[in-house]
This record gives structure tokens, sequence and C-alpha cells, in this order.
């Protein structure tokens, strides 16, 4: 649950940080927040996967493009408004209350991840896209091949790949024969101004990515929010003591996550000057966006959680023309997840010791493998 210390010593003294990725080529560690936050926002830096391309091995060539990813995105963000996901909010609520319901019925400990951490997202992201929940096993093992990258063979993960393309081609025909009140119909029928549609492959891509990011990521975060609430029981007890504070806790437990997963991958295009260091075209360049996020250029007191930090500017859903699509669906998940289990399980507590809590290894997104509570 803590950061290495070696963020502090790299921000201090080597913020560009010479380093060998897990592929055996040479790259560029960034460790301080206006550098990484420059390599999101700066388009000299361009998406460079540890793969050579796309995670998914299916998606269109549209995302490489500015133009034609910056298409891509407005087309989404009409769909993805921060009113539109807190509508959600009373269905989300409901969810979570049914499943704490069945996690109380099966007894104390639970594993919080397995019981409300997993679950609640994918019937959120299912029921957002009209794909049937009933689904959400093989949806985990797909995205589970998509964002793993130490526990599957190339070959698994391009047959994942080809899987959910074709589950998500046949529910795009399906949506486009019968339009539903759903997400992905309101993409197939979307008007632009340029092409007057979504091509195929851009809308099957769209509920791919859609699919595996809108539930992956909030999954695994739900169970690390309650393990750092928890790990102090001050934290949790000021959060009792005042709900009000849930949305400035929430965005402290995203910039306080020290296990985020891995460093975003750029590409270098053109030479530039980063941290005082000359860095030439053709570098790989990671981003240790969990250290920028304890960066104490930036933060008051980074390694402490703050419950009510405000203004809070972390760089967990990114920065500028690159910054995650979900944000306001996964804050309007967690917000409401938080608020259920302090009214449900006001005397909630880790039933390991925080040592005991293990990561998920592998997993582009981070992770833990179990969150065991009791109440």
């Amino acid at each position: 649950m803590d950061p290495p210390a070696q963020w502090e010593e790299l921000r201090a003294s080597c913020p560009v940080a010479h380093v060998r990725t897990a592929a055996g080529t040479d790259a560029l560690l960034l460790t301080r927040y206006d550098d990484v936050r420059t390599t999101i926002t700066d388009r000299r830096f361009v998406r460079n996967t540890p793969a050579g391309g796309n995670a998914m091995g299916t998606g269109p060539a549209f995302l490489d493009d500015e133009a034609g990813h910056q298409r891509w995105r407005r087309l989404l963000t009409r769909s993805f408004t921060a009113r539109r996901m807190t509508a959600l909010q009373p269905g989300i609520t409901r969810i979570a209350h049914q499943l704490v319901d069945d996690m109380i019925a099966g007894g104390a400990p639970a594993d919080l991840r397995t019981a409300l951490g997993f679950p609640l997202p994918v019937y959120v992201i299912c029921d957002l896209l009209g794909v049937p929940a009933s689904d959400r096993e093989r949806f985990a093992h797909w995205s589970d091949r998509f964002l793993n990258i130490t526990r599957f063979t190339a070959e698994e993960t391009s047959a994942s790949g080809r899987e959910l393309w074709a589950y998500m081609q046949a529910h795009v025909e399906a949506k486009r024969e019968q339009p539903g009140d759903d997400l992905l119909s309101e993409l197939v029928t979307v008007v632009d101004a340029e092409d007057g549609r979504l091509s195929e492959p851009e809308l099957v891509f769209t509920g791919q990515a859609l699919l595996v990011a809108g539930h992956e990521t909030t999954a695994n975060m739900i169970g690390k929010m309650a393990a750092m609430l928890l790990a102090r029981r001050e934290r949790w007890e000021r959060l009792l003591a005042d709900p009000g504070l849930v949305p400035t806790a929430v965005e402290e437990v995203l910039r306080f996550d020290a296990n985020l997963g891995f460093g975003t991958h750029r590409l270098v295009t053109e030479r530039v000057e980063i941290a005082g260091t000359i860095v030439e075209a053709g570098t790989t360049v990671l981003s240790a966006m969990p250290s920028a996020n304890r960066d104490e250029r930036v933060f008051t007191d980074p390694d402490v959680m703050d419950l009510a930090r405000s203004p809070n500017p972390h760089l967990t859903f990114g920065a500028g023309p690159h910054s995650c699509l979900g944000q306001s669906l996964a804050r309007v998940e967690l917000r409401t997840v938080l608020s259920v289990l302090l009214e449900r399980l006001p005397t909630l507590e880790l039933a390991v010791p925080v040592e005991e809590l293990r990561r998920r290894q592998g997993l582009l997104v981070g992770g833990l493998e179990e969150v065991p509570v009791r109440w």
C-alpha cells in the first residue's frame, strides 16, 4: 500500500532516470508531476504501448492519428457527460445495496473485491452498453488477458481479442437492427459532421474498449479504496463522522494510490528537454503517475492522506486531450460504493494485516488479489 522510497529519491535527484523495460528495451522514467503531465498533454509524446500497438490487438488505426482520435473523443464525449453519469447513481446505489446484502448473508470474513468490487462495475457497464450482465464471467476472462502482461501468452491474448471482437461485432449488428435505450445503440446512430457516422471498426472497438476499461479499472479501485481507508482506522472513523467528505475522500484515494500499475509508454517524436535533460527523438519515456501524484512540488504533505484535500489536481485520470473518458462514471461509482459501505457497514475492517494484502501481478491497471474484510 506504500510507495517505494525510490520515487522520492528519483524526484529529488534523478527525475529523468535510465531504466530497462520488461521487454529488455532502454527507456527513461519520469517521476515529477510537471514532467509526467507534459508526456500526457504534449503532442511531441505519442502512444507507444509495450506490445508496439493497441493492447487489444484489433483496434482501428484512427487512434494513432491525432485528428481521428479527437474526432472519436468528441463523439463519445457527447454520451459520457457528467450529467448522464450522475443520472445513473440511483441504479448504482440499488446494485451496491444488493451486493452488500449478499455479502452480509454470506457471512464474514468476505473478499470485498469478489463480493462488491468486481460485480458492481460489470453490472453498470453492461447496463450502460446494453449487453447482458450474465456474460460477466466472459468479460472477466477477456479483460484479464488484455490487461495482464505476464500471466498469459501472446497467442492467448490475441485469441481473447478475436473472441471479444466477434462478440461485440454481433452486438453492434443487433443494435443496428433493433436499437435500444443504451449507449451502444446511441453510438450506432450517432451523426458526425465529417462522415455521418462511426465506422464499423470504430464502433466495435469503442464497445470493446468501454467494456474492458469500464469495469476492470473501477473493480480494482473499489478494493484498493477500501483497503487504503481501512488501513488506518482514523480515516474510516473520520468519514463515519462526516460523510460529506466522501467526494474529496474519493479524489484523495485516487491520488494516494501507489498501486496504479505500469508507467504509461510514450515515444518522443522530436528532440525535447525534460527537467534539464535533452531527450532525443525515438526515445521511449515511461511516466510514473503514482509518483507524480506524490510530488511535494504540487501537493502539501503528499504522503499524508488528507480526506478533505482541495484542490487535488491528481493525474490518475490523465490530463488534457487524453484524459479518461469514463472518469465521471468512475467517480459516481466510487462515491456511491463508499457511501453505501459507510451506511451499511460502519464497523467494517480489514480481516488481515495490511502487510498481508497481495498485489495482482502483471496487471497493467494495478490491483489487489483479495481484500478480506469483516464487520
